[in-house]
């Protein structure tokens, strides 16, 4: 059936009152006015278009339908964006319907999105879907992926993906190198991440070069966080500031820290206070460490407050930052303060410093370690899951790490530290089970927040057993 004859049966035809427009005064208009009115489906088309951009919405609306009647396929999708926009949710998805119909995979993919979000009707939008896909739509192909990916077909899933990314989808290309990653695949991680990085796609080469610092190969991850940093992305910078600092290339790290730093990350800011401290400038050092400590980074609290106690001998400035930072559970911090008490006679303990605070994990972490940390959150949130702080996830991998430190291969570490701390094993246990599920992705799935809470209890439990903090 022709476009025309598939209307005729089923598209109502209200009477659409003709528009009551001056004559154009425009030689070109009363041109287009004069062929549309003689029956040119193209000319009634580009006529639409022209009120449409005027917003005259009755006069392109009646002018579209004109042209659709005489079978332009670019009017009748045109009609289901006007009805999308301001008629109804039935007549956008039948216009839709008769100009997928002809095989335009655009006018396919508005309709199956409105059938999937105001009808739910997956397997319908499915079929639409499909049909784009098959037309060559690489965006039907990965909304065919994130559709079966919802509905927990893992295969159909990968395969939609693959399509689309094959297609030059580097969204897709992204999402595979998650699914891989998750799965344990970490060289399908890698050849999707580097497949959409090299073609210009940031997050990717990010998280390749985290995977690579992972596998501790940094540099190799270098190359990938410069890639992703000259697009501007500033968890790149910060990973390359810290690449530098680890060299001790003082002036290097600061350069990019200070640029993750005026992109807003707080720990950009803290380490360029940290690195400028080092390079003795100190008034940089302290304009980092105050707005770090502004944001409510303990650390940065911490140093900010020596800072002025130190460089500018201003006591009450510094007493408030130590406070703040002991509140947050920093325990250098605290210390200091109790120096402060006995050297000038101050309050023993500040009002807003509670007893019960958190310890706050300072230690310094594996770099291995905050990358499998983060590449855990990143392959949590890309459906928007809800997941934990990577800043939990280091500390529990951290905290194993320090309390296992040193212990012979032939002790088993659960019952150690069962024995050693007399905290009940399957505490321990869980503890050992979330930081392999971290190490070696696809053994278990990911933890949920409430389940991170939980471990991230038993760690700071385990570190005051054995007096660390």
């Amino acid at each position: 059936m022709t476009l025309l004859g598939a209307m005729k049966a089923a598209v109502p035809w209200p009477d659409v009152p003709v528009p009551r427009s001056p004559e154009p005064a425009d030689p070109f208009e009363a041109k287009l006015l004069s062929t549309a009115r003689a029956g040119d489906p193209d000319a009634a088309h580009r006529l639409g278009r022209l009120y449409a951009e005027r917003g005259d919405r009755s006069a392109a609306r009646y002018w579209w339908e004109r042209s659709a009647r005489m079978g332009n396929v670019d009017s009748t999708f045109n009609l289901g964006l006007w009805h999308q926009r301001h008629g109804t949710t039935e007549e956008a998805l039948a216009w839709f319907e008769l100009a997928a119909a002809t095989g335009d995979a655009e006018a396919a993919i508005y309709l199956a999105t409105l059938l999937l979000e105001r009808r739910g009707d997956v397997a319908g939008a499915r079929t639409w879907f499909e049909r784009a896909a098959a037309d060559g739509s690489c965006v039907a192909a990965r909304r065919l992926a994130l559709l079966c990916e919802d509905m927990g077909d893992a295969i159909g899933s990968r395969d939609w993906h693959r399509r689309a990314a094959t297609e030059g989808e580097l969204e897709s290309a992204y999402d595979l190198g998650f699914l891989g990653y998750s799965a344990g695949d970490e060289g399908e991680a890698r050849h999707w991440w580097e497949y959409a990085g090299r073609a210009g796609h940031a997050d990717a080469a990010y998280h390749l070069g985290l995977l690579l610092h992972a596998a501790r190969d940094p540099e190799a991850a270098a190359t990938l966080y410069q890639l992703a940093a000259w697009q501007n992305h500033p968890r790149a910078a910060f990973a390359l500031g810290g690449l530098a600092l680890a060299k001790r290339d003082l002036r290097t790290a600061r350069a990019w820290f200070e640029r993750a730093a005026h992109a807003g990350r707080v720990d950009g800011q803290r380490m360029a206070g940290f690195v400028c401290v080092e390079l003795d400038d100190r008034p940089a050092a302290a304009h980092w460490f105050a707005q770090a400590a502004a944001a409510g980074d303990a650390e940065a609290a911490y140093d900010y407050g020596l800072l002025l106690i130190a460089e500018h001998d201003d006591l009450d400035g510094g007493r408030h930052w130590l406070a703040q930072a002991a509140a947050a559970g920093h325990h250098r911090a605290a210390a200091e303060l109790r120096t402060l008490q006995a050297m000038t006679g101050g309050p023993e303990q500040p009002e807003d410093v509670p007893h019960d605070a958190p310890s706050c994990w300072d230690h310094p972490t594996d770099p291995e370690l905050a990358a499998r940390a983060e590449l855990a959150v990143a392959a949590g949130r890309r459906r928007g899951d809800a997941v934990a702080d990577a800043a939990d996830l280091i500390e529990i991998l951290g905290t194993w790490d320090l309390i296992t430190r040193g212990l012979a291969e032939r002790h088993d570490p659960v019952r150690w530290l069962t024995e050693t701390s007399g905290l009940h094993a399957p505490a321990v246990e869980h503890l050992c089970s979330v930081r392999a599920t971290l190490l070696k992705p696809g053994t278990a799935p990911w933890p949920a927040p409430a389940e991170v809470e939980h471990v991230l209890a038993t760690a700071r439990d385990l570190r005051r057993r054995l007096g660390l903090r």
